[in-house]
Parts: C-alpha cells; structure tokens; sequence
C-alpha cells in the first residue's frame, strides 16, 4: 500500500536529500512538489526542485511554484548556509522539465478536494506559507488531510537562526501557527532529533563511493552544506534536516517523542517564532503534535545510504 505525499519544500542540500530519499522509496506515492520561498528565493526553490527531479530521472512529477513571500512579513533567506543558489556544492544546470503553470496553493486545495478524505499526507520542509495560505482559503480542505510530517522548530536545541527559534518556523510564524492549530494529526522533526542525526565523513564517502550521478551529488551537497554548522556548533558533522520528514514516514521505529502541546509565539521580538513544548506536561492545553526528541542515527543513515544508492 502506497502513502501519497505532497512535499512543500525551499531546496536547500538537505531538501533535496530529502526529495532524492522519497523519489527512491515505492512506498510513497509523490502527487506533486510545492515550492515556496524559504532558504532562498522563489524562482531558485521552483527551479532547484526541478533539478532534483531531473537528477533523479523523475521528470514526470509536477512541481508547483507557491508563494513568494511569508503571509504578513518580509522574506528572510539562508544563502549564508546554503550558498547563492540554495544547491552551491555542484555544479547546477539550467532544468528542462517544464514548472507547472499552476499555483502551488490551488494545487494544494485541488488536490485535497480531489483525493479521498485522510488519504494525502503534507511533508513541509521550509516555511508553512503555502499550506497556511491554503487552509486559510479553504477551510474545507483542513479535515481531509491525513497527516502532516514536518521540519522545523526545536525545543532542547533552542534556534538556529535567533537564540530561541528555528529558521522555517521563524520565516513565517504566522502561518506555523495556522497548521499547530488545523486539530490535524501532526509529527514534528525538530532540530532536536536532526542534531542527533550528524552526516560524517564516512556517510560522505560511502555516498561518494555510489560511482553514480546522486551520490556524487548527495557527497557534494552535503560537503557544502556541512562546512557552516561544523563550524557554528565545532561538531563532527551536520544534521541532514530534512531527510528526517522522508524517512519518518518509511521507519517510524528509527524514532522516539512525545504528544505535547505546541504553541508558535507570533508576537515578541525576543521570542517570535520559537516553538513552545510543553515537553514535561505542565499546562492543561490539548496536546497537538507528536514531538519527535530523538532518532537511531546508524539506521536513519543505513536506510538513507540504501535508498539514495537505487537511484
């Protein structure tokens, strides 16, 4: 039995890993990719996620251009990590397969008016505008989602991008706020679990040793991708973010976490767009989020390694 997934996705080096991930995986049924403006700009997350897909030899999945900027803020970008282009460590190429003509947020509603009702899981990976946007417009759309699978926030490893949030919630916070509160069932990968999950050099090399097109390219990518937190956090490695949501979905035994309470703070400029878990249990407010606190390292590599090696 096949899961169908929608991806919403900013691509980055660890997106991308992620789509390859689910690109290589029969168990998913991939309806479409969503682009949204997160690590780098709308036109470089539409046309990054089209080079992915022609890597991978899967040109037939549409991709979706969404929108190009937070629901009530200014952009806030991350080429300091992922370089100018969002995919820096290869060598890019100009995509053939064509960008859908259709608005990511009208595919979203379509879909999920189209497809039996708890049937399409969302896998956010960037910013929630989209999805935001899209239960915003249509209400009707929010029960029908089966579940939503997504990266991004932390509690214990506090922010990356301010002292107290992560970076896709922290770009649009509001429409974070939108999803934590939809009543959908929800799984979080934070920062907590990815941190936990650090690419070294053998994972490097054992992509490298593929001697095929994605696994020089997954090398190269994560040998970019690597430099900046090796160094922000004087780790070993980096935490591959992404690939989590993908492989979740795959083995959820590599996992471990909590139902809690989750609330986005929206307001304080201290605080915005930090992802308040109520991990001990102490306020009466209705658990909304399985919180994902740790992962099986070896095996979420081993599962990665074998997965990234079909394609």
């Amino acid at each position: 039995m096949t899961r169908k997934i929608i991806i919403d996705t900013d691509p980055g080096q660890d997106d991308a890993v992620a789509i390859l991930l689910a690109l290589a995986s029969p168990e998913l049924d991939l309806l479409g990719i969503t682009c949204v403006a997160g690590n780098v700009p709308l036109a470089l997350t539409s046309r990054n996620a089209r080079i992915v897909c022609e890597l991978a030899g899967r040109t037939e999945v549409p991709v979706y251009p969404g929108c190009d900027r937070p629901m009530s803020r200014d952009l806030r970008t991350a080429e300091h990590v992922h370089g100018g282009t969002g995919l820096d460590g290869v060598e890019l190429w100009e995509p053939q397969m064509p960008l859908q003509d259709t608005h990511a947020v009208d595919f979203l509603i379509e879909t999920l008016r189209r497809e039996a009702p708890g049937t399409v899981t969302l896998c956010p990976m960037g910013p929630l505008t989209n999805i935001g946007t899209a239960f915003t417009r249509a209400p009707d759309i929010v029960e029908k989602v089966q579940e939503i699978v997504l990266m991004g926030g932390a509690y214990f490893e506090v922010g990356n991008i301010t002292p107290a949030a992560e970076f896709n919630i922290y770009v649009d916070p509001e429409a974070a706020e939108i999803v934590f509160k939809s009543g959908r069932p929800i799984t979080v990968l934070p920062l907590d679990a990815s941190h936990k999950a650090l690419t070294t050099a053998e994972h490097v090399q054992g992509f490298r040793t593929m001697g095929t097109r994605v696994g020089d390219a997954v090398a190269g990518w994560t040998d970019f991708f690597e430099r900046f937190d090796k160094e922000k956090y004087a780790s070993p490695g980096a935490p591959l973010h992404d690939p989590l949501v993908i492989a979740w979905l795959l083995k959820p035994d590599l996992f471990s976490g909590r139902q809690v309470n989750v609330e986005i703070e929206t307001l304080s400029d201290l605080t915005r767009g930090m992802t308040v878990a109520d991990w001990w249990g102490v306020t009466d407010r209705p658990k909304n989020a399985f919180f994902v606190g740790d992962v099986d390292a070896a095996g979420f590599f081993a599962l990665l390694t074998e997965r990234i090696g079909r394609l």
